[in-house]
């Protein structure tokens, strides 16, 4: 059930905020707020979030909010309470900045509010950074705001696949590039779990393109059509199915982090898997990875770290210069991959939430809300 909140301030410019239990993602709350262009200070500025995608990769965040610190972004008055970031679109509609004017409209990390104040920082044409005090220890690839009149990545006709699929996608990108960086560690064959997941395929593309490797994804089998009509996947494999695979030299990229699969898979391959990366917790567990497997121990893979190695060795620009044009490629095909499901107010974001908090959701079904009615 959820609760109504009242909080007070100094206009009547009324806001909202979704807010769950950290130590119980079940329960969860509406938080009025209230906000006035005038308390803005110096360089700050007042958005309105437009819309914004929710996805498996957001209950993500909520299950690891403590320990990867996802709650200190966007915090809230009782400790017990927190928002989930969400990537999307706002709006500026107030603004003490110098160089930022209302009705800028800019992309990247939100809460699931209404509204938010910031303190852009290192401007540049293309983009800024958060600097909010609170944010400076917090990992810098959530910080960086796009602005959309200079986005060369931006299309109008793929904004919600842009909200839904872009943040996925870095990670994609950036597994796909540490993989082959690394030389798939010497195996022929690439297994993903839980092959119907956004960054999961997104990954599988991206490895497909390359034909240097065999891509296995790894899927139940209420959703093994779907994975087999993406066209990524060389083979398609349901989870009791691992068993009978044959025995290579192969990498696993883990996106279930089910502690059943990661066992079954290093039983399965022992010495023969080269690399053992843990990325998702799409079924929701929140196991370590494991001790006492076979084979080699899994690796977890925090795409930040990856954006700060990137740009020490690619340069200014680098990072962003690639993922654009390899976004630019991806996004045409999603159209006939997801299916744009809107949903406006609290009913609509409750509903979604919930949905994916139970596992609800469709792989073809793509998310994008607004507090907004």
């Amino acid at each position: 059930m959820s609760q109504i909140l009242t909080a007070t301030a100094k206009s009547d410019l009324a806001g909202a905020q979704f807010q769950v239990h950290k130590n119980d993602l079940n329960k969860t709350r509406f938080a009025d707020v209230t906000l006035h262009a005038d308390d803005l200070q110096a360089d700050q500025i007042l958005v309105k979030v437009d819309s914004f995608a929710l996805t498996a990769n957001n209950i993500t965040y909520a299950q690891l909010g403590d320990m990867m610190s996802y709650w200190g972004f966007f915090p809230t008055d009782a400790d017990k309470w927190g928002i989930i970031p969400v990537w999307g679109f706002a709006d500026v509609i107030a603004s003490r900045h110098p160089t930022i004017a209302v009705d800028e409209r800019i992309f990247g990390y939100f809460p699931m509010a209404t509204h938010l104040v910031m303190t852009p920082g290192k401007l540049t044409d293309s983009n800024f950074i958060e600097a909010a005090p609170h944010r400076a220890k917090l990992p810098p690839a959530y910080n960086s705001y796009l602005r959309i009149t200079t986005d060369p990545a931006f299309s109008e006709d793929f904004e919600a696949y842009q909200a839904l699929l872009r943040p996925l996608f870095i990670t994609s990108f950036l597994l796909d590039d540490f993989l082959v960086d690394e030389k798939f560690f010497g195996a022929q064959t690439v297994i993903l779990s839980s092959a119907s997941s956004k960054t999961a395929f997104g990954l599988a593309r991206l490895l497909h393109q390359h034909k240097v490797a065999t891509v296995v994804g790894l899927t139940s089998p209420s959703n093994r059509a779907f994975v087999e009509g993406l066209g990524c996947y060389d083979r398609v494999v349901t989870y009791d199915e691992i068993g009978k695979q044959p025995v290579e030299d192969a990498v696993y990229v883990d996106f279930a982090g089910s502690t059943e699969v990661r066992r079954a898979i290093h039983t399965h391959y022992g010495d023969s898997l080269k690399y053992s990366c843990a990325v998702g917790l799409a079924h929701g567990e929140m196991s370590p990875p494991g001790k006492g497997l076979p084979g080699p121990k899994p690796i977890f893979f925090f795409a930040p770290d990856r954006i700060v190695k990137r740009s020490k060795d690619w340069g200014r620009g680098g990072v962003e210069t690639r993922l654009n044009s390899a976004w630019t490629d991806f996004v045409p095909v999603l159209q006939g991959w997801i299916k744009v499901i809107r949903g406006n107010g609290r009913s609509a974001t409750e509903a979604a939430y919930r949905a994916l908090l139970s596992g609800g959701v469709a792989p073809n079904e793509g998310h994008v809300l607004s507090l907004w009615d």
